[in-house]
């Protein structure tokens, strides 16, 4: 039993130093059995066993990516990054710095075309609008020896013309009632806090008047020129002239007040009225930057830019005429007030550069629209000067601006008046020059401007919507013309009732050959993009019963066919309602002239 025991305990000796050989020969065996390295095609093998160097490699590699205060210095300073890799991003903000770059280019372009618009339509009041007048009142004076040639004794642009020129001189005999001078000291006599808000009041005030303003003339005009039944309706013109004649009345003193401020502001001797006021523009950035703009709406705040800037010029003017006649017309005192308008002049410039700059880049507007803003303007010049146009040129600027000129005109009127002083007849032979040389400079620039326009709606393909003629579908409606649009656009004399087709506003006759001549100021301006075409079950509804003669009543067969027309009638009102309801994205030409003054566009 004894030599039994020895033996087992021998074996087993045995059998632990063999296990004790084998684990000093491979050691990385009981690792991979503990799971402490895992098998891995990372580490390599040779020959059917894995190298154990490469695990001791490994080990070091981790035990050196330890965290350390070198090591983190070390790899801030060598690390790096592609910005190819985000290619498309750093593409766009790189578009978005070259955009804002352009805008002051393309800005100043579309504001010097729509500073040369108002300068045409303010002209116009003071050369040509008295030579239309006398012209008037010549026709008149001439009827009793002409006989009546028509049912008219004045065109209705004739009447225009007289409406507005004794609204002028009703005006300007009543602001003979207000002292400048008196308006002058009792604003210089208020506080520098006063006077600021009074400014921010009147600019808020001028805004109002302006849109409400062309409303009432509109109205004044469309009452003296409309197709009257009986004598008697003619009397509703009173009303609304004396309604004008108020608007325009108020709206001088207005500005009048806003020439004392500034004035004031220029005589101060801290200039502190002047700095706040100049401020008071950068404020306007702020209101106007973070808003979320669409085109049309940058389009209405480009155009009241450039009716402010036209405004804010010619209350410099003033300005300067008055200090001018305080100082007995001495020409050193001008280069005192050259600084102080030059500074003016200068924040307002960089003030509106600065605006549309951030609202393009906040809304991705890209620049070339201001190229698209100036052939608007441009298509409103080129369809005023044609022969049936539906409007004059004047009031289409001041729809389109908000710019109305005829109190400005006033005020600039009774400012010269009261300054310059004219006695004798040299001094009137040289206002007769001072006149013949406004009327050289209206002609001029109405030239250069109309050139100018017809470049740039070429460029932009708006020529095509010059010369177009209303379509079958669009000339066509379902319901007979009223009295106004036949008024607006009669139809020849020559034509019968059942060749006449009810048109659309402001289109040509019906009548008018294909082979007139294409001169841009000659060809009626067909404006039917307008219009939204009718049905076409209401349109050719009555186009039937005009180009037939009346039959006797139908026979008891086609009854089914009526019926049927009623109920595909009856089908296609909910799909027009629901066009009707809908507000799709306008062009700017789709926008009405007669609600985009000062009104918010959708």
């Amino acid at each position: 039993m004894a030599d039994m025991s020895d033996a087992e305990r021998l074996s087993e000796e045995r059998e632990a130093d063999t296990e004790l050989r084998k684990r000093q020969k491979r050691p990385w065996e009981d690792l991979h059995k503990s799971a402490k390295i895992a098998m891995s095609p990372g580490l390599p093998e040779t020959l059917g066993v894995y190298d154990i160097s490469a695990v001791r490699r490994r080990e070091q590699r981790e035990l050196s990516a330890d965290p350390s205060f070198t090591h983190f210095i070390c790899t801030e300073l060598t690390r790096g990054y592609f910005l190819e890799h985000n290619e498309a991003k750093y593409t766009e903000r790189r578009e978005r710095v070259y955009t804002c770059m352009r805008i002051p280019k393309e800005l100043e372009k579309l504001m010097t075309f729509g500073f040369f618009l108002c300068v045409d339509a303010f002209l116009y009041v003071f050369t040509l609008l008295p030579l239309r007048v006398l012209l008037a009142l010549l026709r008149l004076l001439t009827l009793p020896c002409c006989g009546f040639s028509g049912s008219r004794l004045l065109q209705p642009a004739q009447v225009c013309d007289v409406l507005k020129g004794l609204i002028l001189v009703l005006c300007f005999s009543m602001m003979h009632y207000v002292d400048y001078s008196m308006m002058y000291h009792l604003i210089r006599g208020q506080s520098v806090i006063k006077l600021y808000i009074i400014y921010n009041m009147l600019e808020v005030a001028d805004r109002l008047f302006s849109s409400f303003g062309q409303d009432i003339l509109d109205a004044l005009y469309w009452t003296a020129t409309e197709p009257k039944e009986r004598k008697r309706d003619s009397i509703g013109v009173i009303p609304h002239f004396f309604m004008a004649v108020f608007y325009v009345f108020l709206h001088a003193i207005l500005i009048m007040v806003q020439a004392s401020t500034l004035n004031v502001a220029f005589n101060s001797h801290n200039k502190s009225l002047l700095t706040i006021m100049m401020s008071n523009n950068f404020v306007e950035i702020k209101g106007s930057v973070f808003k979320k703009f669409e085109k049309n709406n940058l389009f209405q705040m480009s155009n009241s830019d450039i009716k402010e800037r036209f405004t804010s010029y010619v209350l410099l003017i003033i300005v300067c005429l008055r200090n001018m006649e305080q100082f007995s017309w001495n020409p050193d005192h001008l280069w005192v007030l050259f600084p102080d308008v030059f500074m003016v002049v200068t924040s307002e410039v960089a003030v509106d550069i600065i605006k549309h700059a951030f609202i393009t880049k906040f809304n991705d507007i890209t620049a070339d629209v201001y190229s698209e803003y100036r052939a608007s303007l441009a298509f409103d010049l080129v369809s005023s000067r044609q022969k049936n146009a539906c409007t004059d040129y004047s009031d289409s600027v001041a729809r389109r601006m908000g710019f109305i000129p005829l109190p400005l005109a006033v005020l600039l009127i009774r400012v010269v008046m009261t300054s310059v002083k004219v006695q004798g007849a040299l001094s009137y032979t040289c206002v007769f020059l001072c006149y013949l040389g406004l009327v050289t400079l209206k002609v001029l620039n109405s030239i250069v401007l109309l050139g100018k326009s017809c470049v740039y709606v070429k460029r932009a393909n708006m020529e095509d919507k010059l010369f177009e003629k209303p379509s079958t579908s669009a000339s066509s409606s379902a319901k007979t013309p009223s009295k106004a649009d036949q008024a607006r656009c009669p139809t020849p004399s020559g034509d019968s009732n059942a060749d006449q087709v009810p048109a659309t506003p402001c289109s040509p006759p019906s009548s008018s050959s294909p082979s007139s001549p294409s001169s841009v100021t000659a060809q009626p301006t067909p404006r039917t993009d307008l219009f939204p075409p009718p049905p076409p079950a209401a349109a050719a509804s009555p186009a039937a019963p005009a180009s037939r003669p009346p039959s006797p009543p139908p026979a008891e067969p086609e009854q089914p066919a009526a019926l049927l027309s009623k109920e595909e009638e009856e089908g296609e009102a909910p799909e027009a309602d629901e066009v009707k309801h809908r507000t799709p994205k306008k062009d700017l030409l789709e926008i009405d002239r007669f609600t985009i003054c000062g009104n918010r566009i959708d």
